[in-house]
This record gives structure tokens, sequence and C-alpha cells, in this order.
């Protein structure tokens, strides 16, 4: 573990100086909130109304953000970009394993050497981490009891474990997961638990330390398998069909589209049992959120408490044909759920400018008292508490993928969403996706080939201009707003 430690402590000093300790600023309204941020796993916008506890605790008490997208739709690069704040070209974590992605990319570049988790604890936070981290932890060269710095309280599974084995424990000290202790508690269960010590053990801290608890449970990634008192539950439940729901006609669509066949009756029978088990999972997680409300009314946290609750990426139930998976740039992959409620959010309010997952690091460490490092690319939130609109805000997302590499030249893919609700895609094979989703918000005719040249030129312009940025130039490029076509 020293030789680790060591090589790390090389690493950093080698990093820019935008790596360096954040400067502490005042926090607004001058009192430093406790922050709870839960992270669902492979959650799609469309499940969010289905959690009435959470609607009821966070949502009207606080805000809910329309337009939430990530950046790249796949776990790691998705937690990679919540961690840093920043994009997956300008972070290098593109995939979920070594090497261009997984906690190998992540660990060997440094990148964890200044993270929210870091900024936080350097500013007098109590940190914590129960659940997921980021796909393939650890590897060898960390060493299988490896703690990432900037966290106080490290309750996070090795790897795999979770989807071979669904029942856990954990173990005395209560900061490492280990199999065997009893198969009838559920992991789920466990880190809520875990999560609910967490806030009463910083409660009670004669320190008086504010926290930041990241909870990041694995619900309702598949299996998508909640505690055994939830499997019986929704028996009748039907999975809604969008009109793209097994899309009829796809000769619009790119070649990797139209390669796909329709859903045959097995397939699709799949699929709406799995959306059974979904929804199962959102009502263990539902719980969850009430659990810890109830923790931080008992406790005195309540009142000084930022939660916010999203997911990592969406994920298809067979619209366009695609049984399962969130790696593109549909909506249903890159739009997913954000709701916060705490001290300085009004209860009610709702926003439809685009926000992103790499607006979380700078919008925490803004309601922490911290200035974060300049090679943060997304931008705080905080402006849009009090309603405002503000003239410099973000006009559009850039769009990314896993690269060429991994995901072929035919599915790789730079991208755009913009706030005139336009979706432009290119593809590393030179095909392409255009969508004007007030007209067609389920993606069913892609306009690519009808664009005029001088349009597609603009967006494909603007599209390598955010690719090729970082930083403060990366915000002013999303600022730059396009002719409607």
């Amino acid at each position: 573990m020293e030789a680790v430690n060591m090589s790390r402590r090389r690493l950093a000093m080698a990093l820019p100086a935008g790596l360096a300790a954040p400067v502490l600023a005042a926090p607004p309204g001058g009192r430093r909130p406790n922050v709870l941020f839960i992270l669902a796993d492979d959650m799609e916008m469309q499940l969010l109304p289905f959690m009435p506890k959470l609607q009821r605790l966070v949502t009207e008490r606080g805000m809910e953000f329309k337009n939430h997208f990530v950046s790249l739709a796949i776990c790691c690069a998705s937690r990679a970009t919540i961690l840093r704040g920043q994009f997956a070209h300008n972070h290098g974590v593109r995939d979920n394993q070594g090497p261009y992605g997984g906690f190998e990319r992540f660990f060997l570049d440094g990148r964890e050497d200044s993270t929210i988790a870091t900024w936080l604890q350097r500013a007098g936070y109590r940190t914590g981490i129960i659940g997921k981290y980021l796909n393939a932890y650890p590897i060898a060269a960390a060493g299988s009891n490896y703690v990432a710095p900037g966290w106080d309280t490290w309750v996070v599974p090795n790897g795999g474990d979770y989807y071979r084995q669904l029942d856990y424990s954990l173990n005395d000290n209560g900061n490492t997961v280990v199999f065997g202790r009893d198969p009838r508690e559920h992991f789920h269960d466990l880190l809520t638990l875990r999560a609910n010590q967490f806030v009463r053990q910083a409660a009670a801290d004669p320190a008086s330390k504010p926290f930041f608890l990241y909870l990041a449970p694995y619900l309702p990634h598949g299996p998508s398998m909640a505690p055994a008192r939830y499997l019986d539950l929704l028996p009748d439940v039907e999975m809604p069909r969008t009109p793209s729901f097994n899309e009829a006609d796809v000769s619009d669509k790119p070649g990797w589209v139209r390669r796909l066949p329709r859903l045959d009756g097995p397939t699709i029978s799949r699929i709406e049992k799995f959306y059974r088990r979904q929804r199962q999972a959102m009502l263990a997680i539902d719980d969850t959120v009430e659990s810890l409300v109830q923790t931080l009314r008992d406790t005195g946290q309540w009142e000084n408490t930022v939660i916010v609750f999203t997911s990592d990426n969406g994920y298809f139930r067979g619209e366009h044909r695609i049984p399962g998976d969130k790696r593109r740039a549909f909506e249903e992959c890159i739009r997913v759920p954000l709701v916060m409620c705490g001290p300085g959010i009004p209860a009610g309010r709702v926003t439809r400018k685009i926000t992103c997952n790499a607006d979380f690091a700078p919008t925490l460490a803004e309601l922490a008292g911290v200035t974060p490092p300049g090679f943060v690319d997304g931008r705080s939130l905080v402006p849009l508490f009090s309603g405002a609109a503000p003239a410099d805000w973000r006009q559009m997302l850039l769009l990314e993928s896993q690269p060429p590499e991994v995901n072929s030249v035919h599915q790789a893919y730079t991208g755009l969403r913009t706030a005139t609700q336009r979706t432009f895609v290119q593809y590393a094979n030179g095909e392409g996706e255009y969508y004007n989703l007030y007209a067609d918000p389920w993606q069913l005719q892609n306009r690519y080939a009808g664009l005029r040249p001088e349009r597609r030129a603009a967006l494909a312009a603007q599209m390598r201009a955010l690719r090729d940025a970082g930083g403060s130039a990366l915000r002013r490029a999303e600022e730059v707003v396009l002719e409607l076509d």
C-alpha cells in the first residue's frame, strides 16, 4: 500500500497546477450545508414518477430539472464526470473497462487526486461513499484494500461481485463489504443501513463538521433484483410502450439500427419482466430515501442538508428495436432525472435549462464554499435555484461515446443536444442523425439527409469546438446560439 501511495504522490506532484487544493470561498448564506448525493444506476427519466416518497420528500420540497442529461451514457464515464466535473474527452474515462476507461484509467491517470471528495474533505467536510464507485474497481496496481483519496468512509464492493451474488454483509468495522454473513440480508438493505449509520455518526461528531455522503445503490441496474419483500409486488404492472417501441420503419436510421431485427414475442416478454423488476427496485430505492430523510430529521440535520437524486444514465426497453442498452445518443439514454431540495432551494421550482452530470462537482463546491480547479468543464447550478435565467447559460450539450476501438466505427459518435430541442449526431463511419424533438419527441424521423449543407457544417463545427475544448473555453462554446433549421 505504501508503494502505491508513494507512486500516487509522485504522480500528483507532476500534475498541472489546476489540480492544486481548491481555494475556500464564502458559501451561499454563510452556513455550509450537508450534502446527501444519491446516484441510481441505469434509471431513465420515465421511472421517476414511480417514486412517490421521493416526489413528496424531495421534489415537492425543492426543485426539478426537466432537461438534465449525461454527456456519455455509460456507467463509469458518467461517474467519472460526476466526480471531476469534466467531460469524458478531458478526464479520459470513456468505457467501463481498461484501457479506455474503468477504474483503471481513472486511477492510472491520477484523476482521483482532485475530485469533489478531495475538495470537500480539504474544506473540512466529513466524506463518505457507500455503494458503487467506478467499474472494475480495484485493479492489481491499486491493491485489494485500496481507498481512493478524499473519502473518510469507504464502503465499496469489489468489481462485479454484486452482479455475481446479491446477498452481502458488512464486516465488523462497517467499512468493507464481505460475503456470507447472513444470506437473508440483501445488499441494498445493507447499503441503506450503512448510509443511515453514517448520518447518525456525522450528526454526533463533536467537531460539528458538515458531511458529504455519496450513496450509490446498484438498483435498478440489471438483474434489478430488489430485496425479497418487494418481489411479489406489482403483479399486474404493464410496461408502457412509446411510439418508438419496436420501431416498425428504421429505414431512415444509421446502419447499426437498420441491422437490428424487430423484437419477437419472447424478447418482448423478457423486457416486460425486467420492467416489473425495475419498478420493484424503484420501491426499494424510494424506501431508502424515506429512511434517510427520517434519520436526518431525527438527528436535527434535515433543515441543513441538500439532497440530490439523479442517475448515471438511462436505459432502453425496446425503443428503436433495442432490447436493452444505454450507450447511445437517443433520449432514453442521455436524459435522466434530477431533483434537489435543501437550504436555498425554493419549493416547487422547475427549470428547463439544459443541465448535465458535469455540473454536480462545481455545484457542490459552491455550496461548500470551495472554488473548484480550473479544469472543471461544468457550471454551478446555484444560479438556477433563484429562478434566474442567466443569459450566458448553456445552449447546447456535447454528446460523446465510447471510442471506435471499443464501439466500432459504426456506433462511435460525437453529437449535440441543443436547448432548441434538436439532436445532432455524426458517427465515425460518416453516417449521421438529426431530430427535431419539438415535432418528433420519439425520434422517429431522422432528418440528417435533408439538412442544408451550411446548417450541417455549422453544427459539425460547433460539435468539434466543444469536443476539443475544456474548462472556461468549453463553457463559452456551449453558449453559442445556432439558427433553427
